[in-house]
């Protein structure tokens, strides 16, 4: 019977579009799926959507839609995109499923009737985005969240308690005696250190919103993120139903996979393994958190404009050349950065010219040297050969290391070693002189059957991570299904190979300059932009009559207490109309240069407070993707209009 793997990613949070570290985290899954497939494993992958809390609550009101509807948009919109992107996960689980509450329901009663959950009130600092509780002595400054940065409120409510303190040395022996329990070393370090210092309480339940599974005992209550979200690796697996058969085979099974990203660690590495210990499961799987990906200038954010969306890249370059940039540039423990120069870097140099190109060569020098078919009789040895096939047997040794240890980025560079050592047998044997010589015909298709079976060996290393490329490198080879398989790969198996008549290039070079501007617009949104200026409906004279433009003179401004990018400004309108405008010019002038201008003002704007300071108009000015600049009149005084 092949042994079982079950992985997972964590489930995504339905408030806004999935950029590269969420793919990153469900192309890591797959890929990691695929390579045990090849193995032999019997595989099940999840994935799904988080969908609960005051956020979905907060953000489907903004919309002026129901909850339910929100979020199962966002549910299509995912599983499209994972759908384009090739993921082959088995399970995609929702938390507003009828099968996810129920278990849900069940945990809750449970852990409460046995006195690990009781009722008390819970006082703290509460941030909204990342749906936690801070104590005052967590907090940044200003009470803000220590870990997006963002504002808190203080609550007070009633609220049922998990007694985490209850498990905790239980927790850290647990963890003593699993030390690959968590990955990478740091990771756990950074837990171990957070349990030695004392677990509080948790707070498992909310009542100042309704958006969320109902606690049966007392409906008044809804069941916080964590037990909800948490329950869902198990849930989907039909844990405490009549279809729990995917919960024994796969949870008991050989191996069990949690990925996530390192924001959620202490959830994941904490909160769950005691939950399962209350619960009297069986903690069997490993948790592996992974760095972000980041800009160049810091982490993303959709404020800078500084976001990654997989669908443009997916559009315009291609999903292997998404793949290998996402698996190869995110090194093990740390975090990556994405860089336009260094995406176009990685397919032109590694995909198009250390791999495509091997290809090209090698399927061109067998139809020109012996006219599409090679085999493995009467061959020559070159002084080389021995090199090579040492370099296949470990690529394969280390490949198969780095990938069990979940170490993805290595076992990729692992195949490239292979890739550039192949590259190089080209240069020692010299195939093209070789054939000038009749007597050197034998070492020739020695030097030629050496690249097929390396592509061979290289083409089957890659089936997990370039899903598109591997199975075109077969067909160009010609090469057997039974001979792509991962207990194929022993050297010298095929006996001949016949190629097709022209190579088809796997990867076309791009033009670094063109591509670098390219990626550079579509990061900042222009072509976004450009199709939302498309989208703006057209206005009659009458709707345009009412915006009052008048000319306003800036007579102090100063920089934003709390903005790096906002000016804060008095602006006299003339008539003794002195207002107040904020505005985001600060990159591009600083206050003294404004002072005295004559700028253009949208006077009858509703005001509003940007970043807790009141605005009480706007500024025009404008903008392309080199220069901000703003609109100043030079003959006409504050308070003369603009028509």
């Amino acid at each position: 019977m092949a042994k079982t793997f079950y992985i997972t990613t964590p489930i995504y949070y339905p408030s806004g579009k999935l950029h590269i570290g969420n793919t990153y985290t469900t192309v890591l899954c797959d890929t990691l799926k695929r390579y045990k497939e090849l193995r032999g494993y019997d595989t099940y992958y999840l994935t799904g959507m988080d969908e609960h809390g005051k956020k979905i609550e907060t953000v489907a009101n903004d919309r002026g839609i129901a909850p339910i509807d929100h979020v199962t948009e966002m549910a299509e919109e995912t599983k499209a995109l994972w759908d384009r992107l090739n993921i082959r996960y088995d399970d995609f689980i929702r938390t507003t499923e009828k099968r996810h509450k129920t278990v849900v329901q069940k945990i809750f009663e449970r852990l409460l009737d046995q006195g690990d959950i009781y009722l008390g009130t819970y006082k703290g600092y509460y941030c909204m985005p990342c749906e936690s509780f801070y104590t005052e002595t967590q907090l940044n400054e200003n009470h803000t969240c220590p870990d997006c940065g963002r504002e808190t409120a203080q609550l007070e409510e009633e609220s049922y308690f998990f007694k985490l303190g209850k498990y905790q040395k239980r927790l850290l022996q647990f963890i003593e005696q699993n030390p690959d329990f968590i990955t990478p070393e740091t990771r756990k370090n950074e837990v171990v250190s957070f349990i030695q210092q004392g677990l509080n309480d948790l707070s498992v339940s909310r009542t100042t919103f309704d958006w969320g599974i109902k606690v049966v005992s007392n409906p008044k209550h809804v069941v916080y993120v964590w037990i909800d979200a948490l329950s869902n690796y198990i849930s989907a697996l039909g844990y405490s139903t009549d279809q729990n058969q995917k919960y024994d085979k796969y949870w008991n099974g050989d191996e069990v996979v949690h990925v996530v990203g390192k924001d959620i660690l202490r959830f994941h590495a904490i909160y769950w393994p005691i939950m399962l210990m209350a619960l009297d499961i069986p903690v069997n799987f490993k948790l592996h958190a992974h760095g972000f990906y980041m800009m160049k200038d810091g982490k993303m954010s959709k404020s800078k404009g500084q976001v990654v969306y997989p669908d443009i890249i997916l559009k315009r370059y291609g999903l292997d050349e998404l793949r290998y940039f996402l698996l190869r540039e995110l090194p093990y423990g740390s975090d990556g950065v994405f860089t336009p120069e260094t995406f176009v870097e990685r397919i032109n140099f590694d995909l198009a010219n250390d791999f495509g190109n091997l290809l090209n060569r090698t399927v061109s020098m067998i139809n020109k040297y012996f006219e599409g078919t090679i085999n493995n009789l009467d061959l020559t040895p070159t002084a080389f050969d021995d090199d090579l096939n040492k370099t296949i047997t470990e690529a394969v040794h280390e490949n198969k290391k780095h990938m069990n240890n979940l170490k993805v980025a290595q076992a990729v560079q692992d195949i490239w070693k292979l890739i550039s050592r192949t590259n190089k047998y080209i240069d020692e044997t010299m195939p093209w002189v070789l054939a000038k010589d009749e007597e050197k015909r034998n070492e020739l298709q020695n030097v030629l059957y050496h690249l097929s079976e390396s592509l061979r060996h290289i083409g089957i290393l890659l089936k997990p991570i370039l899903i598109e490329a591997v199975p075109s490198l077969f067909n160009q080879l010609n090469v057997r299904k039974e001979n792509t398989t991962w207990d194929s790969l022993e050297f010298g198996i095929v006996k001949m190979y016949s190629v097709i008549k022209k190579p088809i290039p796997l990867f076309p070079r791009l033009d670094v300059d063109e591509e670098v501007e390219a990626i550079r617009e579509l990061l900042l949104g222009k072509d976004e932009e450009k199709e939302n200026l498309k989208k703006i409906p057209e206005i009659s004279i009458e709707d345009f009559v009412k915006i009052d433009f008048r000319i306003g003179k800036v007579i102090a401004s100063e920089k934003h207490p709390d903005a790096d990018k906002l000016l804060v400004s008095k602006i006299d309108l003339g008539n003794n109309d002195i207002r107040q405008i904020v505005s985001g010019i600060a990159n591009d002038y600083t206050p003294e240069s404004i002072i005295g201008k004559h700028v253009v003002v949208v006077t009858n704007l509703k005001p509003v407070k940007l970043r807790g300071i009141l605005s009480e108009g706007m500024i025009l000015a404008g903008s392309n993707k080199k220069t901000l600049e703003v609109l100043f009149a030079e003959k006409l005084n504050a308070g003369d209009a603009v028509k």
